[in-house]
């Protein structure tokens, strides 16, 4: 049976989603890409293969996808993209069994229930040129492949490092609509490569047109300038949509922060509800301190002493651990009671820190 995590692990390699598959796994490391289904019985790994995604079979290699795992018909993963490189040629080849062998030599000799290993099928092919010895060495188009693919990876790095990965309680409107960064990352990258499908087709339509290579090569490097330029503005648009959602996930904590402050600590006596841990208004619930603090003063101006000091004090007040164990002590569940009074004292810690940084 599987879980829900690896059922939308699958939908991503189904999809092609590489971007979202990456975060996907970035945040559940722990998830096991190795498991079977459909009819076939085919592993993520296998299906990435059969559908000829390369981007996303280095990537589940890099989390540990079993090259030696067989399906139905005992068919490795090796089996399946040897399978597809006879049928599309020495960049299918290079694409997926170069990679998949050098992750695991011995998938070559693996037998199949037939008893076929992805050798037996290599020897049984004849080709005029082998596959893996090209004589001029990386293509150009492998080349601005991978060069898409390391920017990619660096935009998302970025983002992720620049603005943090927010979860669904981060208070932010849902617009379904609207195109999120892993769809936006996924579509420049059908695109890249569907318009560079197109300009292969038509340098081989108009091969004989009589056209210098120079004059191809110009083409060729304007229309990819053109690209380049179109991804670096699109990703800046992004970046600049993100720090304004960002903004506006940093009040809503601060407003939620301060409306929970009011009700716990102003709406009800001795004989309110016991308090537990998730009850206590805590600026950031799953935070440290450092980032519980910078939501309690988010948007006081900090070049401003005399008003960063001002609110800093409210602050102090408010989370004093004698002050806050006579107004919630009593109420307090007994099971949480000291977790919440440890969590309280680091938190003044915290605060106090901040005021003694401040210059007199």
């Amino acid at each position: 049976m599987l879980t829900r995590a690896q059922k939308r692990m699958w939908k991503y390699v189904e999809e092609g989603s590489l971007f979202k598959l990456k975060t996907y796994l970035r945040k559940h490391r722990d998830l096991d890409v190795n498991f079977s289904q459909g009819k076939r019985q085919r592993s993520p790994l296998q299906l990435a293969c059969s559908l000829g995604d390369d981007a996303v079979v280095r990537l589940l290699l890099d989390h540990g996808a079993d090259v030696l795992r067989a399906d139905k018909k005992g068919d490795t993963a090796l089996h399946i993209a040897v399978n597809r490189a006879l049928k599309r040629g020495k960049t299918a080849y290079d694409d997926l069994v170069v990679p998949l062998r050098k992750s695991c030599p011995e998938g070559m000799d693996a037998s199949n229930m037939a008893g076929v290993t992805p050798q037996d099928l290599l020897n049984g092919f004849k080709h005029t040129e082998p596959f893996g010895q090209g004589a001029s060495g990386p293509s150009r188009a492998d080349n601005e492949r991978d060069w898409m693919e390391k920017l990619f990876g660096e935009c998302e790095d970025e983002f992720c490092e620049t603005f943090g990965v927010y979860e669904a309680d981060d208070f932010l409107p849902v617009d379904e609509d609207e195109e999120d960064y892993g769809d936006w990352a996924d579509r420049i990258r059908r695109e890249y490569f569907s318009k560079k499908h197109a300009e292969a087709q038509r340098m081989a339509a108009s091969s004989f047109s009589g056209r210098t290579k120079k004059n191809k090569r110009e083409e060729e490097e304007q229309s990819y300038k053109e690209l380049h330029a179109r991804l670096q503005k699109e990703h800046e648009e992004y970046l600049s949509r993100a720090a304004r959602k960002e903004e506006e996930t940093r009040q809503g904590k601060k407003r939620r922060y301060e409306q929970m402050c009011a009700a716990t600590f102003h709406g009800g006596g001795s004989s309110a509800k016991l308090l537990s841990y998730g009850d206590i208004p805590w600026p950031a619930p799953r935070g440290t301190v450092q980032e519980m603090a910078d939501v309690m003063l988010h948007g006081v101006d900090r070049k401003d002493t005399a008003g960063f000091r001002k609110a800093l004090r409210k602050q102090q007040a408010l989370w004093h651990p004698d002050k806050f164990a006579q107004r919630c002590e009593a109420r307090l569940d007994g099971k949480d009671k000291q977790r919440i009074l440890d969590t309280v004292t680091a938190l003044s810690q915290e605060l106090n820190r901040l005021a003694q940084s401040l210059k007199p």
